[in-house]
């Protein structure tokens, strides 16, 4: 009994290597609180008639309780529908082209004979998801804007009329849907890459024996995994 007491005992007692995980794990831990969890207070505002007076803490703080009311006024409101369905309907175009379009430049990429050049353009695919969306914003500024931006230019080349971009609101889904799959895409190619070039040769080998053109290989190989 004693000596299962103490190897309890030795077990619970605080070692080295914990204190070196816990350094480790220090830094994603505080990312989370500040990023994911302590941005959580703001919830609140959606159950207050929120003013905006001075700090935002205190007009958090003081500015009074109304309960359901907010929601109550939304979904009574003609745009509640338009803003589930644009919220639905973006998402599920966002899952379509972000597995579709990922996976079709990663089959692409993987063909490549050249290791240099398929470097190469993950790199360039890539760099996009390091851009925060402020850069993002500005570099779509500098194509849309209405005084220089680089489509007017060209409109303007052409003898056209130059358009106020961020004010026609039919092209709006198509930037949106467009941004958001060149920021994101290079991280999803690389994943499904990743997994591509990591499967065993020897079933493509087999394949080429057996007379299977690429695309046979791509559907009956590459794709079920």
């Amino acid at each position: 009994m004693d000596a299962r007491v103490e190897r309890k005992r030795k077990r619970t007692r605080w070692r080295k290597h914990d204190t070196e995980l816990t350094l480790l794990a220090l830094p994603t831990a505080v990312w989370y609180i500040l990023f994911c969890f302590l941005p959580m207070f703001g919830v609140i505002i959606a159950f207050k008639n929120f003013k905006i007076h001075g700090n935002f803490v205190d007009n958090v703080l003081n500015s009074a309780w109304v309960g359901f009311k907010n929601f109550e006024f939304l979904f009574k409101s003609n745009d509640a529908w338009i803003v589930v369905r644009n919220t639905i309907g973006y998402n599920i175009i966002f899952i379509i082209l972000g597995i579709a379009v990922p996976v079709t430049l990663a089959l692409m990429v993987g063909q490549l004979h050249s290791r240099k050049a398929a470097k190469v353009y993950q790199t360039m695919m890539f760099l996009p998801y390091f851009l925060s969306w402020v850069v993002v914003s500005a570099v779509v500024w500098a194509f849309l804007s209405y005084d220089k931006g680089i489509f007017n230019q060209w409109l303007s080349d052409f003898s056209r009329d130059p358009k106020n971009w961020y004010m026609e609101a039919s092209y709006w889904p198509y930037f949106l849907v467009f941004m958001n799959m060149w920021k994101g895409l290079g991280y999803g190619m690389v994943i499904y890459l990743a997994t591509i070039t990591s499967m065993d040769s020897t079933y493509y080998e087999a394949a080429v024996i057996d007379g299977a053109t690429k695309w046979q290989q791509t559907r009956y190989i590459t794709l079920p995994p």
